[in-house]
């Protein structure tokens, strides 16, 4: 039994130091380049919703517009990278 809460207190010890590690790295960047993170994550979400409602869409017309938001999208995150 002491051994299961030994590796619960190795594991918890493991994630304080991740999440240390992870705010360190926020501190280290700029709010210019937090900023552009969020929008580029933002993008690919939205991406990854029009892609997976393109694949359903059987209206033409929906797909065209469908296609021309992708087009969109892309464009805007080769401007981010």
């Amino acid at each position: 039994m002491a051994r299961g809460w030994e590796s619960k207190d190795v594991e918890s010890q493991l994630e304080s130091a991740s999440v240390a590690q992870g705010t360190s790295d926020k501190a280290n960047k700029s709010p210019e380049q937090i900023r552009r993170e969020q929008e580029r994550k933002q993008l690919e979400m939205s991406r990854t919703r029009i892609v997976n409602s393109l694949e359903a869409a059987t209206n033409p017309n929906h797909r065209k517009s469908l296609e021309a938001a992708l087009a969109h999208l892309e464009q805007k995150l080769s401007e981010l990278n």
